[in-house]
């Protein structure tokens, strides 16, 4: 892969699923005009992991870029808007028992810059308003469940993304994607052949015999075939820093009329449940940790959490391996979803990674004349997204204030703390620079200083004894800001009708 060349020739990608799709999508978009060829090869013996899924707005990108608009894949895969996540007993501190981490855009600039001073304030032991709920705008189109499309009309403009059934998004994927000119195979790989060099050369198949490529992009989940049991390429676990490593799922029918457009993280304990709202159900589950709960009693504390107790809703559960490859791009093979690694999905983040990773492989690939020449800069880059996402998610249990199970006091104790986030602890309790602290990090975090802020204030990382705020002291009034919100939303439709119009329409 030293030598320059004129496109990317013949890539080979192995494994389907939505990684897969989202992959032959993008790639297919990449190099027009170009010596290329996307094949992709998956086995009609493998099923595929994902459940209900969440995604971060970065999905938007994906589909705009693509040119696909809402009306035609939305109802397609039962999909509805998310305008943030809710994270209910995390926190037992008065006050601070939930919080809302809010989708945000250029539009809530004041009340961002409203919530940063009053922090700054709180954090000085200022008795003032801090509770990020009170803030945004997105808060309130959740709270009243609302979609995140206001009237053409008004200047304010919402950021979001969306909930979705995996199996569906795949499927529309894959005809998109043989539809605009990617190879279909449908084969079982027995065996993996490379090159004198190391590079892989070829998949043997049960049926189709040889299938040779210049590139190959492993999409075979967490069995990893061709990264990590073809090159050897070292697995880096998390598991001293995230615990949870096992999960169980169960659907449950929406309640009337009502549809929330708000993903919500319950604390358990010996974990956490989502409750995704999708257009036809809610899908449940419970992220939990198998030294500290079993299988049967994770599914018995999700059934009662959720209510079900009919016995006849099969609950499907799922292993994790929780972590990431060292490398994701290895000779002339790319590693992408869960062959390249996997963080719990408590933010949502799973498919972001997808398209982070190839979008970057594509730049680099690119700007290196289809070779190797940027892989080592594309794979420090990679990691820094996993290792910064990792430290995110971990932030959540180190805030933690539970006492009821070993588990949640384990995860507060935790010393595994890396050192960016040791410093950001650092700065904040101490009363620092905490947006100059974020900004010095700034290249080495996936999240914005704002989510940062939010994390730690909606779980109460404030001083416990506050002081009377002064009379002078120049802080958002909470009433002014809950009807600045109250008039916005006035705005948004309703989620109900907005998801029932798209569909209907289909």
């Amino acid at each position: 892969m030293n030598n320059q060349l004129n496109g990317p020739g013949k890539i080979l990608i192995v494994g389907g699923g939505t990684a897969g799709w989202m992959t032959a999508m993008l790639l297919a978009k990449a190099w027009p005009g170009t010596p290329s060829e996307i094949c992709l090869l998956e086995s009609s013996d493998i099923g595929i992991i994902g459940v209900g899924e969440g995604s971060t707005p970065k999905m938007r990108r994906f589909f705009d870029g693509l040119d696909i608009p809402e009306s035609q894949w939305m109802p397609a895969c039962n999909a509805t808007y998310k305008c943030g996540i809710r994270f209910p007993q995390w926190s037992t501190r008065k006050g601070y028992k939930s919080y809302y981490h809010p989708f945000f855009s250029i539009h809530d600039d004041s009340t961002v810059r409203a919530f940063a001073n009053s922090v700054a304030h709180r954090r000085a032991n200022i008795d003032v308003p801090a509770h990020p709920d009170a803030f945004f705008v997105s808060n309130h189109l959740a709270n009243d469940e609302l979609a995140p499309k206001p009237d053409p009309e008004l200047e304010y403009q919402s950021e979001y993304a969306y909930h979705f059934e995996a199996g569906l998004i795949g499927r529309f994927l894959q005809e998109r994607a043989i539809a605009s000119g990617v190879t279909h195979l449908i084969d079982t790989v027995t065996a993996v052949k490379q090159h004198d060099n190391g590079d892989i050369a070829r998949v043997e198949t049960k049926d189709r015999g040889s299938i040779a490529a210049d590139f190959f992009v492993d999409c075979t989940g967490f069995a990893s075939v061709l990264t990590s049991k073809t090159l050897g390429v070292p697995f880096l676990s998390y598991k001293d820093t995230l615990f949870n490593d096992r999960a169980v799922a169960l659907p449950t029918p929406l309640d009337g009329r009502s549809l929330p457009s708000q993903t919500i993280s319950t604390a358990l304990k010996y974990g956490w449940a989502w409750k995704i709202p999708l257009s036809n159900r809610f899908g449940n589950g419970y992220v939990y940790a198998s030294d500290y709960i079993d299988a049967d009693g994770a599914e018995r504390e999700l059934r009662e959490h959720i209510g079900l107790n009919d016995d006849s809703v099969t609950a499907r559960h799922l292993k994790m391996r929780v972590g990431r490859v060292e490398s994701s791009w290895n000779g002339n093979c790319l590693a992408v979803g869960l062959s390249q690694g996997f963080i719990e999905p408590l933010e949502a983040t799973a498919l972001m990674i997808v398209q982070d990773t190839v979008e970057n492989f594509i730049t680099r690939f690119t700007e290196g004349h289809f070779t190797d020449k940027y892989r080592a800069e594309f794979n420090v880059k990679i990691n820094l997204i996993f290792d910064s996402i990792k430290d995110y998610i971990f932030m959540h249990y180190k805030l933690n204030s539970r006492n009821d199970t070993n588990y949640w006091v384990d995860n507060r104790e935790n010393t595994h703390v890396s050192d960016s986030l040791r410093q950001i602890l650092d700065v904040w309790d101490s009363g620092g620079d905490m947006l100059g602290e974020l900004r010095r990090q700034g290249p080495r975090l996936a999240y914005s200083p704002t989510s940062w802020f939010c994390i730690l204030a909606g779980m109460g990382r404030f001083p416990r004894k506050p002081k009377k705020a002064k009379r002078n002291t120049q802080v958002s009034d909470p009433d002014e800001l809950r009807r600045y919100c109250e008039k916005i939303v006035r705005h948004f439709p309703g989620h109900r009708d907005t998801i029932d119009a798209m569909r209907a329409a289909s």
